[in-house]
């Protein structure tokens, strides 16, 4: 089957037999330790793809706060080349962040059952 554009490269296709087990262990990965100890997560992979789609979306969120606030906040304290290196490690961070997500949503969608078939 071929894979959708944004699937994780770590992950083998959805109709392998090792996609459940691999994609429980890529979610973790997505996450903090903690989860680990939650097996009402490990047991649930939607559940878990859930959660992990809650983390990334904070993530993001979080990451597009500093940006829009770091000039207003450290103008003053910083100079202008540390606040632009900055500021392009937030566009770094949010682009690989929406890249996730993208990928966190798609293994959501497996484990849900949904298959994608290209089309003509």
């Amino acid at each position: 089957m071929p894979r959708p554009p944004g699937w994780p490269s770590r992950l083998p296709d959805p109709d392998d037999p090792e996609f459940p087990s691999a994609a429980v262990a890529w979610l973790l990965d997505q996450g903090p330790g903690e989860w680990r100890a939650l097996p009402g997560l490990r047991d649930c992979p939607p559940a878990l793809a859930y959660r992990a789609s809650c983390e990334i979306r904070g993530r993001l969120d979080a990451a597009r706060s500093a940006y829009s606030g770091l000039r207003r906040e450290l103008g003053d304290d910083v100079s202008p080349a540390r606040l632009d290196a900055a500021l392009g490690a937030l566009e770094s961070e949010g682009a690989g962040l929406l890249a996730l997500e993208r990928e966190v949503d798609l293994v959501a969608q497996a484990l849900r059952g949904r298959r994608w078939r290209p089309r003509l």
